[in-house]
């Protein structure tokens, strides 16, 4: 029995009633790391791991929420709501809450949620519950919103009841994803256009360091913090400028690099990024995966020595495979100290591949290497 047949399972055992199913996937993000809250680009896919979710109505005021995955569950009320004293029902509420401050009457709910998204790896499955729960919500109530005022929604539900500054990606790219396809999302103005990325000869593989260290909250504020203060230095020569993408590498030098070091790194790092994304969107037009894996390389140099927030694991992993013939691109993804490497590789040698990065992780830290092969897929739906 898969993971669907099981979320909708377990709904019938526990509320005697059909419920509706809705399936909302995970991201990965090709290239353009770091570029979101700069105002840049950024080149997201949804992928084929899941949240899913099983929803009725009731006829009370109650709420009945069961994950699946950790067999435990929250029994609260839709008015008033409150947060949950721990973490992962205050993604469902949070969603609740955003309708709620809309004037949509919200009535009971029982829910049954689930998934084959690995957790703290960097693939979003937080914003895969709060998009399943938008989703599933718009549905039932039949809200007609769009996509994007979804995206917005559960975005919100993150900064206002989860405590999580994120950007629009992670929502997005769950909502907007197409099978064989990559998301070119503008952060400026949420506008994105398709790039295609059908091929059979290269796998995303993405390698998980196991680890996440306690830096990548308070180095991303300070991240963002930085950057701004870098386009502060140019904006009082230039005044029209609204952010990094507007900005070229020589009023760095001229502008930032006098007045600080640092500054002048970070800012240099995104404004090359948003570069190298560019650049990234003509190779896969051309399929030329060896020069997008060029840039992958690239990005990651940029991450671990102007951006800093790379660490030992990601580093070596990135190494480990840049001799290999075999891979044409890898970098670390997500905000960093952890998570994830994602690597592009020839599908004839996947196997190969990662048995020989599996031993040398082994070797090196003492502890086994998780290794997912994803695809791109369509993004969040109503299944039933």
């Amino acid at each position: 029995m898969g993971k669907l047949e099981k979320i909708a399972d377990k709904f019938r055992q526990l509320h005697n009633s059909e419920p509706v199913l809705v399936r909302a996937p995970g991201r990965i993000n090709l290239i353009g790391e770091h570029t979101d809250y700069n105002l840049g680009s950024v080149l997201p896919g949804a992928i084929d791991k899941c949240i899913y979710m099983a929803i009725g109505t009731r006829s009370d005021n109650q709420i009945n929420v069961y994950a699946a995955d950790y067999s435990d569950h929250i029994v609260t009320v839709v008015d008033p709501l409150e947060k949950a004293w721990k973490l992962w029902p205050n993604y469902v509420l949070g969603v609740i809450n955003e309708v709620k401050k809309l004037g949509v009457q919200v009535p009971g709910l029982n829910i049954v949620l689930g998934g084959d998204i690995p957790l703290a790896a960097g693939l979003s499955s937080s914003a895969a519950i709060t998009v399943a729960t938008t989703v599933s919500l718009n549905y039932v109530l039949d809200l007609g919103f769009s996509k994007l005022e979804m995206a917005q929604i559960a975005q919100k539900a993150e900064h206002n009841f989860v405590g999580v500054q994120c950007g629009l990606m992670d929502q997005y790219a769950s909502l907007f994803g197409k099978k064989g396809h990559v998301i070119k999302l503008d952060c400026n103005t949420n506008q994105h256009e398709y790039i295609p990325f059908e091929t059979t000869e290269v796998k995303v593989v993405l390698f998980d360091t196991g680890v996440k260290h306690h830096l990548v909250s308070s180095a991303y504020n300070e991240r963002r913090e930085q950057c701004q203060r870098g386009v502060e230095l140019v904006k009082a020569h230039h005044p029209e400028i609204i952010g990094l993408p507007d900005i070229t590498e020589e009023m760095l030098y001229k502008y930032v690099k006098p007045e600080s070091e640092l500054l002048f790194r970070r800012c240099l790092y995104v404004v090359q990024e948003i570069e190298r994304l560019k650049g990234a969107c003509e190779d896969l037009v051309k399929n030329d995966f060896e020069s997008l894996g060029g840039k992958m390389f690239e990005t990651h140099a940029g991450l671990k020595d102007m951006y800093e927030v790379s660490c030992e694991e990601c580093d070596f992993l990135v190494d480990t495979v840049k001799a290999s013939m075999n891979v044409l691109g890898a970098r670390m993804m997500g905000a960093g100290f952890g998570g994830c490497t994602i690597n592009l590789i020839y599908s004839d040698a996947v196997d190969k591949v990662t048995e020989s990065v599996k031993q040398a992780y082994k070797e090196k830290f003492g502890k086994d290497l998780k290794v997912y092969l994803t695809s791109i897929e369509d993004g969040a739906e109503v299944l039933k």
